[in-house]
């Protein structure tokens, strides 16, 4: 199967306008981005796709070896550019998808306008050693696994309100609790342990391309010192904060979230 049919890419939006690459994260597929897909069309050429595993993907070119590390995802990200051929892209990662993006435009610069990193985190582990504060415990993050590994739909329906945010707004909850429920729980345990034990700190000086890092002004995933800590280790890149909150902005503050992409991705007028 060729790249675009395994990843079910799809590409719209204005002919001849700057690339806008969406990438999804943990539990989630390119539908996760359909309320800010309509904005951004309007000024830019904008690619969706789903990681193996996820989605409409093909599921048969999953691989544990693969797989098991955001290497994988990255080389995975990268196959798409080259099949694509659209030029440089700003790519927009999402939560792991981030780290994917700082890796990608570590190796191959030239094929990357930009990033835009929504609601990163490049370490979930807290480190006392250094200051570091990723939001959670080591023992936290076993714990978290051993449940997953245990009951994934349970985990699944218990942690997608707290990863979403907005209890005032229980329907987006429910949302990202079907899109977990969806996927293939094999896939997502090793998918999990990828997106919550990677350490990706030492990578971001490594990034040369314009970065944007958008983090949410609450997010029980990433705190706002993760944010800060990336701003500090990119050097030139940018921070916003948004309003929104939760850990899913493109679906809780879709608008707020096309106009940070949209102003650093530079429309055309």
């Amino acid at each position: 199967m060729d790249v675009r049919s395994r990843h079910q890419v799809r590409v719209s939006g204005r002919e001849g306008g700057p690339v806008v690459m969406l990438a999804h994260g943990f539990g989630c597929d390119q539908n996760m981005w359909r309320l800010v897909v309509p904005a951004l069309e309007r000024d830019f050429r904008v690619v969706l796709f789903d990681h193996v595993g996820a989605g409409r993907s093909d599921l048969s070119a999953w691989s544990k070896e693969r797989h098991s590390s955001l290497d994988g995802y990255v080389e995975d990200v990268l196959e798409i550019c080259r099949e694509l051929d659209l030029g440089p892209v700003t790519f927009v990662g999402h939560s792991v998808s981030a780290m994917m993006g700082v890796l990608g435009a570590a190796r191959h610069p030239e094929y990357f306008a930009g990033l835009v990193l929504l609601a990163p985190s490049p370490c979930f582990i807290d480190d006392a050693a250094t200051g570091y504060r990723g939001g959670f415990s080591a023992e936290d993050i076993e714990e978290l696994l051993e449940s997953l590994d245990a009951n994934y739909l349970g985990w699944s329906g218990a942690m997608a309100p707290v990863i979403m945010g907005n209890p005032e707004r229980p329907e987006l909850g429910e949302e990202l609790t079907s899109s977990f429920c969806a996927t293939d729980p094999d896939i997502q345990r090793v998918f999990a342990r990828v997106t919550f034990l990677s350490d990706n700190r030492a990578d971001l000086a490594d990034v040369t391309v314009p970065t944007l890092v958008v983090q949410c002004s609450s997010d029980a995933i990433a705190p706002p010192e993760v944010g800060a800590f990336i701003q500090d280790r990119i050097k030139g890149s940018r921070l916003v904060t948004l309003n929104a909150t939760g850990h899913c902005p493109q679906l809780s503050a879709p608008e707020e979230t096309a106009e940070a992409i949209t102003a650093f991705a530079g429309p055309l007028t």
